[in-house]
């Protein structure tokens, strides 16, 4: 369906939220505190260690692939592999994460911070525009119906 509004939205914040783990990368070990990597991951940062830099270029790529799902479902581009299975899979994610909070409210309530909060509240929200644009889009996610929206051949 081209032009879905909540795909497209769901999309673009998921390749700002890749763009911002690129600056991370750049922005160095504050980055990666302010952002919530942890301790760890800063200190792993600072001491020049390539994990940080692997596991933060690879959540970068998840999530501009995730991007690429969405903008193909919204007729964007042309249509990815699985494309009905990649959207729901990655509103499930998105869902989960933004849930996760509560059982850890119960079982680990001193591990619920500021960014635990307010990271689950915008992931909920990225959640929901691919849900609702998944569900919205659903009729027209069918093989090769993606391209003919899109205009393509």
């Amino acid at each position: 369906m081209q032009g879905n509004k909540w795909l497209i939205a769901g999309g673009l914040l998921s390749a700002a939220a890749a763009l911002l783990h690129i600056a991370i990368i750049f922005g160095g070990a504050n980055w990666y505190r302010f952002f919530g990597a942890g301790e760890g991951m800063a200190r792993a940062a600072e001491a020049g260690s390539v994990r940080p830099v692997l596991v933060t270029t690879g959540i970068a790529a998840i999530l501009l692939l995730w991007a690429l799902y969405a903008f193909s479902g919204a007729g964007l581009v042309r249509p990815m592999p699985l494309l009905r299975t990649g959207l729901v899979l990655i509103a499930a994610i998105y869902l989960l994460r933004a849930f996760a909070p509560v059982p850890m409210l119960i079982l680990r309530p001193d591990r619920v911070d500021s960014f635990v909060v307010w990271s689950s509240l915008a992931v909920l929200v990225f959640g929901l525009l691919h849900a609702i644009g998944t569900w919205t889009a659903w009729p027209h996610l069918t093989p090769g119906g993606n391209a003919r929206a899109a205009g393509l051949p």
